[in-house]
């Protein structure tokens, strides 16, 4: 199974391979088989191993990270472990990673709104190394749509969800996957769609046209297509709602003070520093000398776009405690 991605200071643990789910769209379940979950101590270890050679920053990668741990819990039943709760482990590990020492951030993706449960939001909300964030896939509105697609879930349910998220995180930032143009998706199921993604007010929206995806359900609904002209109709519309929700997500956090994880010199200009914040908005901000990737800084946030911040530094708050790694030409 692969471990991890890493940069010099965040990197990227898969915690599980495969899928269990069935989405019509979706080939993962066909080529990468069922789920099964990495042993909790080896990615608390791995994280561990991290933190000591400076990586501040975590992302837990699955295609399912709130089913984690259901196969588990299941082979100990099987294994004769009787009082083993078939349930998944995730929001366990999510406080484990956080508590590692040296971990400022911890993040995680993908999460699927069906398997959302309550410990995972205390979790998020009680670990003070999780960042407030939520990557929470929508792919529709319509609760006939999300039907066809097998995403187990209605409308009404991802908002009650996102609703209890927010409650126990005030500054949580959430963005979405959505779909557009799937076979047999209707006018009226897509005014449905536009309905949620406005109700739900998204940080940031991943907006894609449907593309038949060889090997899946949804390639077979030929008859069903949507005209291309219809969806691209489609696609813009949605698009000016979700940028709306963007831009005044954004302009709400004019005046604040964040904290930047340093990614480096912005690429449009060498002058501008680019990084993230706890919500993983990209903020841009000058800077007369270089600042390392990987430092913390401060920033006072004073302009806004629909995909970015921009401001000015207040505080360096924390030097990078990666090594930099220089590369020695044989002689």
């Amino acid at each position: 199974m692969p471990v991890r991605r890493e940069s010099s200071f965040n990197a990227w643990v898969t915690i599980q391979i495969g899928c269990d789910n069935s989405c019509a769209f979706c080939i993962v379940p066909a080529v990468r088989g069922v789920e099964i979950s990495r042993p909790f101590v080896d990615i608390v270890h791995e994280v561990e191993l991290l933190a000591s050679r400076g990586v501040t920053e975590i992302t837990l990668l699955g295609q399912n990270v709130n089913s984690y741990g259901r196969d588990l819990a299941l082979a100990q039943r099987q294994g004769g472990a009787s009082d083993v709760r078939i349930r998944p482990m995730f929001a366990e590990l999510l406080r484990a990673v956080a508590a590692v020492p040296g971990i400022r951030r911890v993040r995680f993706t993908s999460p699927h709104p069906k398997d959302m449960r309550p410990d995972t939001i205390a979790a998020m909300a009680e670990s003070a190394a999780v960042c407030e964030q939520l990557h929470y896939p929508l792919q529709a509105g319509s609760d006939r749509v999300l039907a066809a697609m097998h995403r187990g879930y209605t409308a009404e349910r991802y908002l009650e969800r996102l609703v209890q998220a927010r409650a126990a995180m005030p500054d949580l930032a959430v963005s979405t996957d959505i779909i557009v143009g799937f076979p047999g998706e209707t006018d009226a199921d897509f005014e449905h769609t536009l309905e949620v993604a406005a109700a739900a007010e998204f940080d940031f929206t991943f907006t894609f046209i449907f593309s038949p995806r060889p090997g899946t359900e949804a390639a077979t609904m030929h008859d069903h297509f949507v005209d291309p002209a219809v969806a691209a109709q489609r696609f813009d519309r949605l698009k000016l709602v979700v940028e709306r929700s963007a831009l005044l997500k954004h302009r709400d956090r004019i005046g604040r003070t964040e904290e930047v994880l340093v990614e480096g010199p912005s690429r449009k200009n060498p002058g501008v520093v680019s990084g993230r914040t706890r919500q993983y908005k990209l903020v841009h901000f000058p800077s007369d000398t270089p600042i390392r990737a990987g430092s913390y800084v401060s920033v006072r946030i004073d302009t806004a776009a629909p995909h970015h911040l921009g401001g000015e530094m207040v505080e360096f708050l924390a030097e990078p405690s990666h090594k930099i790694h220089i590369p020695v030409a044989a002689g």
